[in-house]
């Protein structure tokens, strides 16, 4: 009980103050709502939107679809991202609402805090979980099916985490659903010999940016026995991370030379490349502001991902 003391009073002194957001600035009835849903942290947002972004690309260049297309799927699933990824956010605080209380980091989340009860979060859950369910029905049968059926893995995450020594693998497969879910979105079908290539570099890529995100828990996740990735890495979990990046970029590469495409989209991956090495070749794993950092950083791994393909989208559609 000593020991588990001086961990949690260890990690209380390095987690960092959290600074003030915009959150702030709305009426105390329903500003604990905005940050259950991690409204104020867009990179999990943008974490679920880019694999979206990266199918609907690369299926509208090589169907040669007219660039309203691209828009028009693109603000799609940006605001299907928002929803989904809120909803995510509420399942999970809500199995975990115990272990946050016990984690330093996590202790002021709604839940946790007692700011929301259960009842008030199940309630916001549901209206989450229609809003979705009714913009998964603007698809077309195809994608409404499988954009559904991710909500198994949604709703499956949170216990994996108490039961394999790889919840981020499951996280993964639902954060890089979207791999398959826009090019059906798209094309009404998916050509699984392109996307599911793209859709398992996805998942490394989420195993690399959770990873690096959970690091800063890992001795109270060992405490309260939640599994991690980042408690299986140990002390070698930087040339692991480094050796998933190089991984998730080859699959997407594969994935974006089986669909066709050119040096755009070679130039795109291997921006994002340089910037996983230059991330990790600079990341302090001892240092929680370091590791909380790396989630929004990694962000820009998507980015240049999806640049590319629109680079090469437009390349094509001038000639």
């Amino acid at each position: 009980m000593a020991d588990k003391s001086l961990i949690i009073k260890q990690h209380l002194q390095e987690c960092p103050t959290l600074a003030p957001t915009w959150v702030d600035h709305l009426p105390s009835n329903i500003r604990p709502y905005f940050y259950l849903a991690r409204v104020h942290r867009p990179s999990g947002i943008l974490l679920l939107f880019y694999p979206c972004a990266w199918s609907v690309t690369m299926t509208c260049y090589a169907l040669s679809a007219p660039i309203a297309t691209v828009w028009t799927y693109l603000g799609f699933f940006l605001v299907a991202s928002q929803v989904f990824c809120a909803a995510g956010c509420v399942i999970d605080d809500m199995w975990d609402k115990d272990i946050d209380a016990a984690t330093s980091r996590t202790r002021t989340r709604p839940l946790a805090a007692g700011d929301l009860s259960m009842f008030q979060a199940s309630i916001f859950l549901i209206l989450q979980l229609a809003i979705g369910v009714w913009l998964f029905m603007q698809l077309n049968k195809y994608s409404s099916v499988l954009g559904l059926s991710s909500l198994v893995l949604i709703v499956l995450y949170p216990i994996m985490k108490r039961v394999i020594a790889w919840p981020q693998a499951v996280l993964g497969m639902c954060f890089s659903w979207g791999s398959l879910l826009g090019t059906a979105s798209v094309a009404g079908t998916v050509d699984w010999h392109i996307y599911i290539p793209l859709y398992m570099g996805g998942l490394c890529w989420t195993i690399v940016y959770d990873t690096c995100y959970a690091r800063q828990d890992r001795e109270e996740d060992i405490i309260n026995g939640i599994h991690s990735t980042a408690v299986v890495f140990g002390d070698q979990i930087r040339p692991i991370l480094l050796t998933f990046s190089f991984v998730a970029c080859s699959l997407i590469s594969y994935a974006g030379f089986l669909n066709g495409h050119g040096f755009p989209f070679v130039i795109g991956v291997t921006l994002g490349a340089f910037h996983l090495v230059r991330l990790f070749g600079r990341i302090d794993f001892e240092n929680m502001e370091s590791c909380d950092d790396c989630l929004i950083n990694t962000t820009w791994f998507g980015f240049w991902v999806w640049a590319g393909a629109m680079a090469d989208y437009v390349v094509k559609m001038q000639l």
